[in-house]
């Protein structure tokens, strides 16, 4: 996280002390962390997936909607949160790395600094 904005840091810390699954990403929708209620239910653990870009994590869990129909990356809560910078929310079917099935309520905000600079966005998901 070195060099992240304070305000990124801080959300990093606070999702690391909750015991509700919050994804972060930056800016560009590039994985930042995950806290470790979201490694269960995302199939691994944040130490073995470490960061990554948008477009690996956003089709490596291989998102459906109900109908097992593949979402696209900009159909995702989060990346809508990233690009339009507004939230959203969405049920989703996922495929965690440990190959279970999970169908996730996600809401996703974007996050803003305190001068108003875009600093990427937070989901937090449940299995619904």
């Amino acid at each position: 996280m070195a060099g992240q904005p304070l305000e990124v840091i801080l959300v990093r810390e606070l999702a690391a002390h909750l015991s509700t699954p919050i994804f972060v990403v930056d800016p560009d929708g590039d994985l930042l962390f995950y806290n470790e209620p979201a490694e269960a239910l995302l199939g691994s653990r944040f130490e073995e997936t470490g960061a990554m870009s948008f477009k690996e994590w956003a089709t490596m869990f291989t998102p459906t909607n109900g109908r097992g129909t593949p979402l696209a990356p900009e159909e995702l809560p989060l990346s809508i949160a990233v690009s339009e910078q507004r939230p959203a929310q969405g049920r989703l079917w996922i495929s965690g790395l440990d190959g279970k099935r999970r169908r996730l309520e996600v809401t996703a905000v974007p996050l803003k600094g305190q001068w108003g600079e875009h600093l990427g966005a937070a989901a937090i998901f449940w299995e619904a």
